[in-house]
């Protein structure tokens, strides 16, 4: 008998068990370094329930001879019932393909009949036998399609239970996968207070550094995940803070020295800034770790993924610099992202800019908060949520 097995109920709450478990199997390098969303959808075609689906167009019957046992047929004189009596018959078979999980034939749902059908449950087919004296076809077809109907039904009971679970189910991973990430982070961020240097793991994965011939920009990678994930590089806030120390002095030499630089174009400019930069590092391959891309862009690259970007822009009111700012958003990496806008202005003015800078920037849509740090009266830090992923966030150094 079929659908009598076990209930449905358990199976549905061991495969919730089978997901907080697996959540804590992730090694913490992978929690951390992967799509939250990638991650559910492994687990989501690990852990779903799969209800079987019958495969009625390709029902196939067979038949060959068989001995059927008539003693304990009361319609029939047999004079020994004690004992088997044979006579010659016909066993027909009914195979019905199927897909999805054979064992769910076994589970018992919310709703169930007591009278449930019979089959054998084969390799992705059911199997209903009937053995007959006669060639009444109408009724052993008749017979088939009545167990097959119970069947149907019983399939839908289940379905009724499973399909609500799997709906949940990619929500629910996710959110767990993002429970414990907040708690990495924050395991992380407690031991990082201490003021203790950390002690590294036996076999944990060394510094990935950028090979340079002058300064090292220390840009290091998290383990790899399975495929097709594959990390970005993350530039270090130390190192990060160095490279806008050397944009914010280039900054002053242009401010002491206006007449040198009153009737330079944005290229112009960007490139004393490339100048200043490249005397202090040097990328992979290239020799070039900054360069152009586009008319505006300054990159620091590593495995051809930028990791730190900045947008130099003249001031032209609060449109272009929300302009300047979907620009910038769109170049940063899921991983890491370090950002920078500089701002030239000719306006005499420049107090009212510098009051119109934040205000702008905070009128974003992707803001999310102000960071608090030592710095002057022209510049500004500012978190921002990553366009594409509202879990991740980006720093953003305003300069003007």
């Amino acid at each position: 008998m079929l659908f009598r097995r076990f209930e449905l109920r358990a199976a549905i709450g061991a495969q919730d068990e089978k997901l907080t478990r697996a959540i804590e199997a992730f090694p913490a390098s992978e929690i951390l370094s992967r799509p939250p969303d990638q991650l559910a959808e492994e687990l989501v075609e690990e852990l779903r329930i799969e209800p079987p689906v019958l495969r009625e167009s390709d029902i196939q019957a067979s038949q060959d001879e068989v001995k059927v046992d008539v003693s304990q047929d009361p319609g029939r004189f047999v004079f020994d019932r004690s004992r088997p009596f044979y006579l010659s018959g016909t066993r027909v078979s009914f195979h019905v393909p199927f897909d999805g999980e054979h064992e769910l034939f076994g589970a018992q749902a919310s709703t169930f009949s007591t009278c449930p059908p019979c089959a054998e449950v084969g390799n992705g087919e059911l199997l209903f036998r009937y053995e007959r004296l006669d060639h009444d076809a109408e009724a052993l077809r008749a017979e088939f399609e009545r167990e097959l109907a119970g069947v149907r039904e019983h399939l839908s009971w289940v379905r009724n239970d499973v399909v609500p679970f799997n709906e949940s189910f990619r929500a629910e991973a996710k959110q767990r996968i993002v429970r414990r990430r907040e708690k990495l982070l924050k395991d992380q961020g407690m031991v990082s207070q201490l003021g203790y240097p950390l002690r590294q793991r036996e076999g944990a994965p060394r510094t990935y550094a950028v090979p340079t011939a002058r300064r090292r920009p220390r840009v290091r990678k998290p383990a790899r995940g399975a495929k097709p994930f594959v990390p970005e590089p993350a530039l270090q806030l130390e190192e990060y803070d160095n490279i806008i120390a050397i944009i914010d002095g280039m900054v002053h030499v242009m401010e002491r020295s206006p007449a040198a630089f009153k009737g330079m174009k944005e290229e112009d400019m960007r490139t004393h800034f490339l100048v200043q930069l490249n005397g202090q590092y040097e990328g992979q391959a290239s020799g070039e770790t900054f360069n152009c891309s586009g008319k505006t862009d300054i990159l620091i690259r590593a495995d051809d993924k930028n990791v730190f970007v900045a947008e130099t822009k003249f001031w032209a009111g609060p449109k272009a610099l929300q302009e300047a700012l979907d620009q910038l958003l769109g170049y940063a990496t899921w991983r890491d992202g370090k950002l920078a806008l500089i701002i030239f202005s000719r306006t005499k003015n420049f107090t009212a800019v510098l009051a119109r800078v934040p205000e702008t920037v905070r009128l974003h849509r992707s803001f999310r908060r102000d960071v608090a740090y030592q710095h002057d009266d022209t510049g500004w830090r500012f978190v921002f949520q990553h366009p594409d992923d509202p879990d991740r966030e980006l720093l953003l150094r305003t300069l003007a």
